[in-house]
């Protein structure tokens, strides 16, 4: 178990007092709908059960327009964190991360890594195809995954869920 330092400790005490985290969902697909969509399914249960509140939804399919008009949109709403799914490949058609770095302002490359490192334990080098990034655009937390349910639960159990609160305190503090 990983050691974590007094000021973190702190930062994550003061920031479970914040209430809960308004959180967007987009799923970026060119498949799936909102009746099979296993990924948003399974992220409203986990923020359900440690007391978050989606706060916008939306299924996009993985073209760049769509991507860049849905995350102007959810920069404008309630949701203090954007949780993006899918479209981090290296294929054609993967495109989110190539609009979602253009537009952060400030990058969370430890996001990327961790994610890297913890599916490498899961999928062995295919890991290295990911491109799921994390930062920060206009004042909101925005986290890319890939698309895949293992993808995205690895990405909630081991990196999102447990530090959710404190990514939305950082970000406005």
């Amino acid at each position: 178990m990983a050691q974590t330092s007094t000021s973190s400790e702190q930062h994550r005490e003061i920031a479970s007092e914040q209430g809960p985290v308004k959180v967007a969902i987009v799923t970026v697909s060119d498949t799936r709908t909102p009746e099979t969509d296993v990924n948003v399914a399974y992220l409203r249960e986990q923020l359900a059960a440690d007391g978050h509140i989606v706060a916008e939804y939306r299924l996009i399919k993985d073209e760049v327009d769509q991507v860049a008009t849905v995350l102007d949109e959810m920069i404008e709403s309630e949701a203090r964190v954007i949780l993006f799914n899918g479209g981090t490949g290296i294929a054609l058609r993967d495109r989110t991360f190539d609009v979602l770095s253009r537009k952060l302002e400030k990058t969370l490359p430890g996001f990327g890594e961790l994610f890297r490192m913890f599916s490498y334990e899961q999928v062995g080098a295919a890991a290295m195809l990911s491109r799921a990034t994390a930062g920060v655009y206009r004042g909101k937390v925005i986290i890319s995954t890939p698309g895949s349910p293992a993808a995205v639960q690895l990405a909630w159990e081991k990196l999102i869920g447990p530090e959710l609160q404190h990514l939305a305190w950082e970000v406005i503090r």
